[in-house]
């Protein structure tokens, strides 16, 4: 077994485990966890400086996600996007692949927080076969992207007869990787597994750093390494209220990543997701901390700052001029295909995509 297997066993999963670290209400965080599984790999664990913290806020549950507050349980209408069990096909030329439902660190902000670590994201060898071949009969689908759950804490065997299976399918130009890993199990990112990844170029791997503080020597091995490998890496950043929702503290988090040869890509917008609601901050909250941050770092280190719609209609870039709040709260935004949709902070404001205007319908008339 190797150091980071050995590592993830060691891993708080109950709340009786981290109230031998910490001072917490045991009683108020077990029905939490019951219902959205709880992993802190002893890594990150050891950058919790107190409770609370920004490192805090990110991996400790919280009665605040079984509030209710109207937001759907899939905000993306990914299961609605999904052909075959395993595979996700929202955009004509992309699609995930979940390979994995399992993480390091269970995101107390996940999206897919209704499935990882448990029985709803467990897919069979079969099950993933199948989605594969779906990949390999889709001339359409170029960019494949492995999540889950966390592809990294896949066995390197298993993991290379994955991506071998996507290199034989002559549409596949470009194989990404969406991993936490390197923030919370930085010793997954092995020399065995820098080789195993360095024969599948042109390979991309998406990690998610948040905080400042989770750039230490460890993730920067981490990332050095795979950047040596040939890997290419970006950083997609959730902005969390109480965790990075300052240019002071993106600013810094942003300048650390290009230090590491990581591109900061996407600063995403918290999803519609339930029991996330305490995390959402303002849309003019990104808006203003992207304004302040083109004044003071390079372009290189700015990422976009996007939604992620509503009923799987996509990502969009957010710029002053992409939306307009209306008296009541509500938010409309210009989507991509031409639509005007309902958007809001508070999930009650408006149905789950719902549509002010559609395009296609002007032009067919």
């Amino acid at each position: 077994m190797e150091d980071w297997q050995l590592e993830l066993r060691q891993a708080i999963t109950t709340a009786d485990q981290l109230a031998a670290h910490f001072a917490v209400e045991v009683d108020a965080l077990r029905p939490v966890i019951e219902r959205y599984p709880l992993s802190i790999t002893p890594h990150y664990l050891s950058l919790i400086e107190q409770p609370g913290d920004p490192i805090w806020r990110q991996c400790v549950p919280d009665p605040a996600e079984l509030i209710d507050d109207g937001a759907p349980l899939d905000p993306l209408s990914e299961e609605e996007h999904a052909p075959l069990p395993g595979i996700i096909h929202r955009y004509p030329d992309r699609a995930l692949l979940l390979v994995s439902g399992s993480c390091g660190v269970y995101c107390r902000f996940c999206t897919r927080k209704r499935q990882v670590g448990t029985r709803a994201m467990s897919y069979t060898f079969g099950e993933l076969d199948n989605a594969i071949a779906y990949i390999a009969r889709t001339p359409a689908i170029k960019d494949v992207i492995l999540s889950g759950g966390d592809p990294l804490l896949l066995p390197d065997l298993f993991l290379k007869q994955l991506l071998d299976k996507l290199r034989r399918i002559e549409h596949v130009e470009i194989i990404r990787l969406a991993t936490r890993l390197p923030v919370t199990l930085p010793s997954r990112i092995t020399g065995r597994l820098c080789t195993l990844l360095q024969n599948y170029p042109p390979l991309y791997l998406l990690t998610h750093f948040n905080h400042p503080r989770e750039l230490n020597a460890a993730t920067s091995a981490a990332c050095d390494q795979l950047a040596a490998a040939g890997v290419v890496l970006g950083n997609q950043t959730v902005l969390l209220k109480g965790v990075n929702d300052d240019p002071g503290v993106l600013a810094e988090l942003f300048r650390g990543l290009l230090k590491i040869r990581v591109k900061p890509y996407y600063l995403h917008h918290v999803d519609l997701a339930r029991g996330v609601g305490h995390f959402r901050t303002p849309l003019e909250t990104g808006i203003s901390i992207l304004r302040t941050l083109r004044g003071t770092l390079s372009g290189l280190a700015i990422p976009h700052y996007v939604v992620d719609l509503p009923g799987g209609k996509g990502k969009l870039p957010i710029t002053p001029e992409a939306y307009e709040r209306s008296a009541d709260g509500r938010i409309r935004l210009l989507t991509p295909d031409g639509d005007t949709l309902c958007f809001a902070e508070d999930a009650r404001l408006c149905r789950d995509g719902q549509i002010f205007h559609h395009k296609a319908h002007e032009k067919s008339a």
